[in-house]
């Protein structure tokens, strides 16, 4: 879905898709109709272009250039529209425009950019430079770029020389384009949601309820923007995360539709209630533990009102965090490198008749696969640097050889790549006339080859990301090969783009699109670590307002930032435990170093410990010794002070007794 993804790893559940507890069997066919009819575009990003020029050609007789500029952007047609116009710089030739120019960055599109810069002759500088005719102007100057050059240039500067038909071989200067990407463009708000008291719409179990997201345009209209995978069988539903660009809704003041729906195979999806919310809302509901109830509209006669359900709308987290956007990494040296694998086998048709696939018309109208390799690598040939791209052939039999399933389209036995799309057209011409188709459609061989190139380049620690357009006209049948070197693929800077052409029944296909169902699962059980595969029914889209490059490329910025983010948080766990080794090593080595001064500080100590406690016990010794003697001491003192008292009671006692005697002899006498 673009922007957004319903989980850190990037896989986006299609509404009514299915996971792991969710029927494998369950309908996609009318959720992509749903979501098609209501507006979905792919990837986009508002980009500010800043203009500077220099040595610009002087037109005035009596003074120098005044100069503005106009940007336009140029149709398939060839048509130009005029995006905008600067201030006139007045007597300058090296002006620094003042205004700036909004566009949005599309990476399905190639937006080509035509700059004009005009001398603005003086009798029209107090006019409003927007009903200036331009034809009364003196062109000094076009140039030519695309905006995915400049938005993915280093520091996002690119310099063009300014030239006009009629000066061929002068001068005309030179214009400089600085590119700023929104700060809303990388700003990502995170929302966990869940909902209680749903009602039940289904007889027999409970409904199995999603969410969808939608804004609301200038014009009213509502675009869904998000949705969550479906909740099996459950009235308390915690959904996956949600990831949203502010530049995605608009602002965090933009209202929002939150629509939560109960899936239903035949596509009538019944509505469960909504809530109207902008992500400032929802941040404050988040802030202060509130709920808000759902409401179902009502018309009662004119009157439209709404029913306020008892079921309610949580939000269990709002976060916002300033990311790497996919203009930053490639700004930042990644690049897209192009594949191409072509489908050779006999139900294409004989090609030398009209009715095959791979007629080559004489009057040069391109047939569906050479329309394929025109509109996908078109676009990203711009994100590519040397133009040099792999390119295979699968299901013929080159000349008086076996049936091979993965050849070189150039027809060299050692090299498989081709100079520019040019190249790939030439060599697919080529092998028209020098191989016999035959069969079996086998996919597993390309993948497995491409697999091994993406490999290789992260091996080499390179900035680089695969893209592998596979052009096929039937049904595959070494499925599970393919679902084996899918998942394989899957851990690898990869994404494989299919397009189905003719009148085959691509239903199967679908399977190998992880966006209709489950993530892909390997003979082994092991599981599809990210979607990298994107596929779309040529005929399904040539007729519409939809290209096969849009309806290919939507999903690409996301898988690209999906694996290069994972591999940012791989390299971060990897830095961690390198550092957590680092530590425990350290920490072993430190422990080693200090053993034997610990054996010595434990014996040094141990001797103290001895040396004190035999002072001590020597100590006691004579405290004891001491405390003996003074113990005699006094046991002396105390016996002679006890023989002193005894000898002085019988001295009292013997002066006593003559006196007795004295009393009874004159007692005796009366």
């Amino acid at each position: 879905m673009g922007n957004c993804c319903s989980d850190v790893a990037g896989g986006q559940s299609a509404v009514g898709g299915t996971n792991s507890s969710l029927a494998a069997n369950a309908s996609n066919e009318a959720v992509d109709a749903f979501f098609k009819s209501r507006g979905y575009n792919g990837l986009s990003s508002e980009i500010e272009l800043s203009l500077s020029a220099t040595d610009l050609r002087d037109r005035d007789v009596l003074s120098k250039s005044d100069p503005m500029a106009v940007l336009y952007i140029k149709g398939n047609d060839g048509s130009l529209r005029e995006l905008g116009r600067t201030e006139v710089v007045l007597n300058s030739l090296s002006p620094k425009w003042i205004k700036k120019f909004s566009v949005t960055y599309q990476f399905e599109m190639v937006q080509n950019l035509v700059f004009r810069v005009y001398d603005v002759d003086t009798q029209f500088h107090g006019m409003d430079m927007k009903t200036l005719k331009l034809e009364e102007q003196q062109l000094l100057g076009e140039a030519i770029c695309t905006l995915s050059k400049i938005a993915t240039k280093l520091y996002r500067t690119v310099t063009i020389d300014l030239a006009r038909e009629e000066v061929s071989t002068r001068k005309c200067g030179q214009l400089t384009v600085y590119a700023e990407e929104s700060v809303t463009s990388k700003t990502t708000v995170e929302l966990v949601l869940r909902c209680s008291d749903l009602e039940s719409k289904d007889l027999f179990s409970k409904s199995d309820p999603f969410l969808v997201i939608s804004k609301a345009t200038e014009h009213g209209i509502l675009v869904p923007i998000c949705k969550t995978e479906v909740r099996k069988n459950d009235h308390e539903p915690k959904w996956n995360p949600i990831f949203l660009s502010i530049q995605q809704v608009g602002s965090k003041d933009s209202p929002l539709l939150i629509e939560c729906f109960n899936f239903n195979s035949n596509g009538k999806h019944d509505l469960l209630g909504k809530v109207q919310k902008s992500l400032a809302e929802l941040e404050r509901l988040h802030s202060a533990g509130s709920v808000e109830n759902l409401f179902i509209p009502m018309s009662v006669g004119q009157n439209h009102q709404r029913k306020v359900l008892k079921s309610q709308l949580i939000v269990d987290k709002y976060s916002e965090t300033i990311q790497h956007t996919f203009l930053d990494y490639l700004a930042g040296g990644y690049e897209l490198n192009f594949m191409v694998a072509v489908d050779f086998t006999a139900s294409n048709g004989n090609p030398r008749l009209p009715d095959s696939l791979h007629y080559i018309d004489p009057s040069g109208r391109p047939n569906a696969y050479q329309r394929a390799i025109l509109e996908v690598g078109g676009v990203v040939q711009f994100y590519d640097y040397d133009k040099k791209f792999p390119a295979w052939g699968f299901g013929a039999r080159p000349i008086d050889g076996p049936v091979s399933h993965c050849f070189n389209l150039n027809g060299s036995s050692t090299y498989c790549e081709v100079e520019g799309i040019h190249g790939i057209m030439m060599a697919y011409t080529g092998a028209l006339f020098n191989v016999s188709l035959a069969g079996p459609t086998l996919f597993g061989h390309v993948v497995t080859q491409a697999a091994q190139i993406a490999s290789g380049s992260v091996a080499r620690n390179e900035r680089k990301y695969f893209v592998l357009l596979i052009i096929t006209d039937g049904v595959i049948t070494d499925l599970q090969e393919t679902k084996d070197a899918f998942v394989m693929a899957s851990d690898l800077p990869l994404s494989i783009l299919i397009v189905g052409v003719g009148g085959a029944d691509f239903k199967e296909m679908e399977i190998l699109d992880a966006d209709k169902g489950e993530r892909l699962e390997s003979s082994s059980g092991r599981v599809a670590s990210r979607d990298i595969v994107q596929f779309v029914p040529f005929r399904d889209v040539q007729s519409g307002e939809d290209s096969v490059v849009r309806s290919l490329l939507a999903e690409l910025p996301t898988q690209f930032l999906t694996y290069v983010r994972g591999r940012e948080v791989r390299k971060m766990v990897q830095e961690m435990q390198a550092l957590n080794k680092k530590l425990e090593d350290t920490e072993a080595a430190i422990e080693d170093y200090f053993k034997p001064l610990d054996k010595e500080a434990e014996m040094i100590m141990k001797a103290q410990l001895e040396g004190e406690e035999k002072t001590m016990r020597e100590m006691v010794a004579t405290m004891q010794r001491q405390a003996l003697l003074e113990k005699a001491e006094a046991d002396a003192q105390a016996q002679e002070q006890a023989l002193a008292l005894s000898k002085n009671a019988k001295a009292d006692k013997e002066d006593e007794e003559p006196e007795t005697e004295c009393v009874d002899k004159r007692a005796g006498m009366r």
